[in-house]
């Protein structure tokens, strides 16, 4: 079921409870192992499983134990900076063109009083 912000939260939470039992049951995990792994009580697993509401760390750390917590950057994308600050930060920037490498065959310089 695709999460929608018209679900209600109990909706929403119960979907994010089949969502971990699906994907700790792929990864054959029980749920004595995972909360192991995770750092949480089993009862805690439980209730999120169950589409309780659980203390936002404890899915964090259920997240991390099945490598999930790259998915977070599309939960809460970093913000990026307004039009105006990126034109400006532009202005600062310097832009001179890169030093020419000195030339292998030239005559070094010496001054005229030999």
């Amino acid at each position: 079921m695709e999460i929608l912000s018209t679900h209600t939260d109990t909706t929403i939470l119960g979907e994010l409870g089949n969502r971990v039992t699906r994907l700790r049951v792929e990864q054959g995990l029980t749920q004595a192992r995972l909360a192991y792994e995770a750092g949480i009580s089993k009862r805690t697993l439980e209730r999120l499983e169950a589409g309780s509401s659980i203390q936002f760390s404890g899915l964090l750390r259920v997240l991390r134990a099945l490598s999930l917590t790259a998915n977070l950057n599309s939960l809460i994308p970093e913000p990026l900076a307004s039009p105006m600050k990126q034109l400006e930060h532009a202005k600062t920037t310097r832009k001179r063109p890169p030093r020419k490498k000195p030339v292998a065959d030239a005559v070094p310089f010496t001054w005229g009083d030999q």
